[in-house]
């Protein structure tokens, strides 16, 4: 068997994972059956496109709030905690300290996001 050698690690959102394994599907006309589950799995759980996922982690990369991290903006673009609660549960087996304030200011720039969401349901 071949040895595989990892070029880069780069973390990606949901969306992106969905919209990768439709590329796969697309071009090979059929995926494997533990690619079909993955695909089943994120039919029910994506909330957003990955075009409005990427509009999100831009909005919170603007933020410019220290110590916040890529894998840390892709699992709120996941998620999209709704309050405070929902936001540290997030970060709570993470070393990285956010201070109160920047918690709101996230909290508020995924706000339109959610809402976005609850109404096409």
């Amino acid at each position: 068997m071949a040895s595989i050698k990892l070029m880069q690690e780069a973390p990606i959102s949901l969306s992106e994972l969905k919209e990768k394994i439709h590329e796969v599907e697309a071009r090979d006309n059929e995926i494997s059956f533990r690619a079909n589950k993955v695909k089943d799995y994120l039919n029910k759980i994506v909330k957003l496109d990955m075009k409005t996922a990427s509009e999100l982690k831009q909005k919170l990369l603007s933020l410019d709030i220290p110590r916040l991290k890529d894998r840390q903006i892709i699992k709120i673009t996941d998620i999209l905690p709704e309050d405070l609660e929902e936001l540290r549960a997030i970060f709570m087996g993470e070393v990285t300290t956010i201070t109160q304030e920047n918690l709101e200011k996230i909290v508020e720039a995924v706000k339109p996001f959610t809402q976005k969401q609850k109404s096409k349901k």
